[in-house]
């Protein structure tokens, strides 16, 4: 019978997606792991894979498509010895969202806070004994999830390991799989209260004359965005502590160890910039204050056992968080390095859901823009978000004499629920170490 192909949840927040380009044409043959199409979230641009072998019978939503929601059949397949015209009528009465996507992408963390309610089941990867995840397809995910096994005791034959399709279906008819831990009794999702709306068009246009102005529709990452930010300022209670860093000592280390960098092809291997050295003091006293290293649930303190640190990257029509994962326990030239790489593949919109999704802290920086001192917005899962001003020279008094000093203004942002005032104060202090005494992060 003919395969539908759907639209897939490329992360837990994904509810609609563009349908960019099909990398397959109608009659193609394509296998297990096969690129067959791009999709456009309001992130990324992500390759998806074919789970199934067959011919493509039709494609049902045209490349250059908007808005397709997610399980939206997008194609058809004709199975092996299957008649493709046939196959092609046959999947024209599946025009409805299908219950299992049958396009396989790359398996995205847990979803943050912010996950809206309508986002489906089956885009949440799996998770194995002990919190390390399972990469899996959607259809894998959901095939285990209505059998009640557990996905973490299937070996997966797909590309790179992932859990395929058969590998569940081998694993029920073998009755090798572990059973899932049954949800407590009575157990239920407490309903999450409306957000609040902006004001209507019409109730802006009317203040302004006719023609006076044009309308710019948003885009998806503009209402992604303006979700996200909404829901963290309704529900985080937010608290600010501020404090002055002097940055000598560290901008001459910086300078040290660039003009030591070793070259390759007749350029240096790495060179530093202060983020880079921003990024790595902020991981370290995460480490050492590890109470401020959490995210708050309902139920639970969340503590994380190393500094994912997310930096907020402008792109056109909005803003982007690539993290860097584990900054704690990476050299300044690997972050350096790392940021480049995940900077210019966000300006590209071309980072995986992983990649930008989760972390447990971030670092907006608007030092290089002028600005002195600002307030960020915590971004949940996140419970701080460290804002950093520009480096200036500015006059100081030390030993009861006036010198002139360059001094940056940096200021944490926190949800009081998880990291009240006084911890707040201490991270920061730890921070401050760090930045005036930069060569605490070499060893």
């Amino acid at each position: 019978m003919p395969i539908n192909i759907t639209m897939p949840a490329l992360s837990p927040t994904m509810e609609e997606g563009n349908l960019a380009k099909w990398l397959v044409k109608e009659g193609d043959k394509v296998k297990s792991g096969d690129v067959i199409a791009e999709i456009e979230t309001d992130k990324a641009t992500m390759e998806v894979e074919a789970v199934d072998e067959g011919t493509v019978a039709k494609l049902v939503v045209p490349a250059g498509t908007e808005g397709v929601k997610v399980n939206a059949l997008i194609a058809v397949l004709a199975a092996d010895g299957e008649d493709v015209a046939a196959a092609a009528k046959g999947g024209n009465g599946a025009a409805a969202p299908a219950p299992a996507a049958k396009a396989e992408a790359p398996a995205a963390p847990s979803a943050p806070a912010a996950a809206p309610a309508a986002a489906p089941a089956t885009a949440q990867p799996a998770k194995a004994e002990g919190g390390a995840r399972v990469f899996s397809s959607p259809l894998a995910r959901r095939l285990a999830k209505d059998a009640g096994i557990d996905l973490s005791t299937i070996a997966g034959s797909g590309p790179h390991g992932r859990v395929i399709k058969k590998d569940v279906e081998a694993a029920v008819s073998g009755g090798t799989a572990k059973a899932t831990a049954a949800p407590a009794a009575g157990a239920a999702a407490p309903a999450a209260a409306p957000l609040a709306k902006g004001p209507s068009d019409e109730a802006v246009l009317k203040l302004f004359e006719p023609g006076s102005y044009e309308l710019v529709p948003h885009d998806g990452m503009r209402k992604t965005i303006a979700k996200r930010l909404v829901e963290s300022k309704q529900t985080i209670p937010h608290f600010y502590v501020s404090v002055d860093c002097e940055l000598d000592a560290l901008l001459a280390l910086r300078a040290q160890l660039n003009a030591a960098a070793p070259e390759q092809g007749g350029k240096p291997v790495y060179k530093l910039s202060v983020n880079d050295m921003v990024i790595k003091a902020l991981a370290l006293a995460l480490r050492d204050v590890p109470n401020a290293n959490v995210s708050w649930t309902e139920s639970n303190m969340v503590k994380h056992k190393h500094a994912d640190v997310g930096v907020a990257v402008s792109i056109p029509g909005g803003l982007i968080t690539p993290i860097v994962r584990q900054a704690d326990l990476k050299s300044l030239s690997a972050i350096s390095n790392e940021m480049k790489d995940l900077g210019q593949r966000a300006k590209d919109r071309k980072l995986k859901p992983e990649e930008y999704q989760g972390g447990t802290t971030a670092v907006s920086n608007m030092g290089m823009m002028g600005v002195k001192n600002f307030a960020a917005v915590v971004n949940p899962p996140h419970a701080t978000i460290l804002a950093i001003g520009a480096g200036e020279e500015r006059v100081v008094v030390k030993n009861k004499q006036m010198v002139i000093a360059n001094v940056m203004t940096v200021t944490l942002s926190t949800d009081h629920r998880a990291v009240d005032g006084a911890l707040g104060a201490e991270l920061l202090g730890a921070f401050k170490r760090y930045i005036e005494n930069p060569m605490g992060m070499l060893v």
